[in-house]
């Protein structure tokens, strides 16, 4: 453990598997306490136990972020039980993909509520006490980082309800930037590529074989990549602040 974050806290949503769980684990070997969030208890306990195992401090939270109340109580309970909170990363989302025309009735409401709610209700509840964090931490910091894709940059047929919610990360992660730039919270975006996830599964039959094939050909990026970046942004000192981070896989076109 280096100790980079040593006395600071960690907030981490979608961390029951992929991005959420490698960055975790890389945020937890810095030296930060880090509180792992998501809808599976299970998955969440085994993760706070390879934390410990390497010697860093993890707590469970089980929380639905799309339910406000939730998230509020969440991010409540983190600071409650670990006395502050300095680090964000908003990872939770999810991607249904196909055309608008024939969208199964759910699939665009349930993308928004995750990707864009649930991101909206766990940073309203955090940005006090982050503010706070940068206010009077020994490093004089605070990071919140949003994990978005480089679907939120680059429109594709078949995409185009998730383009929305990830085009709408981007957009709102750089007028918050510019909000609380003068506080010392950065706020910065990460866009993955193809990402060797759980992220895929959630597609639906006949479509999700259809976008596997187009990515036969790939080398996926991993989840430990982008836990590297995340990792890099929340490492710098206070008069560094990235922006934002693009990371595809070295054979992605789009």
């Amino acid at each position: 453990m280096t100790e980079r974050l040593n006395g600071t806290v960690a907030l981490v949503t979608g961390a029951s598997s992929g991005i959420g769980e490698a960055t975790a684990l890389a945020l937890a070997a810095e030296g930060a306490a880090v509180a792992v969030l998501a809808r599976r208890r299970d998955r969440l306990d085994a993760l706070a136990g390879k934390i410990a195992a390497d010697g860093g401090s993890a707590l469970v939270v089980e929380a639905d972020i799309t339910d406000q109340s939730q998230a509020g109580a969440a991010v409540r309970r983190v600071v409650d039980e670990l006395g502050r909170l300095d680090t964000v990363v908003n990872n939770a989302g999810l991607m249904l993909v196909g055309p608008v025309a024939d969208a199964p009735d759910g699939e665009w409401d349930r993308m928004l509520a995750v990707n864009v709610q649930g991101l909206l209700y766990v940073t309203r509840a955090a940005l006090p006490h982050l503010l706070a964090a940068a206010a009077d931490a020994p490093r004089h910091v605070a990071d919140l980082v949003n994990i978005s894709s480089t679907a939120g940059r680059v429109a594709r047929p078949g995409t185009a309800v998730y383009n929305l919610t990830k085009f709408g990360v981007n957009a709102f992660t750089e007028a918050l930037r510019q909000e609380v730039m003068q506080s010392h919270l950065r706020v910065s975006v990460v866009e993955p590529g193809t990402v060797d996830t759980e992220l895929g599964s959630h597609i639906r039959d006949g479509l999700r074989e259809a976008v596997a094939s187009q990515l036969d050909s790939i080398e996926k990026l991993r989840p430990e990549d982008i836990a590297d970046a995340v990792t890099y942004i929340v490492t710098r000192d206070r008069r560094v602040a990235v922006n934002e981070i693009l990371v595809r896989a070295s054979e992605q076109r789009w």
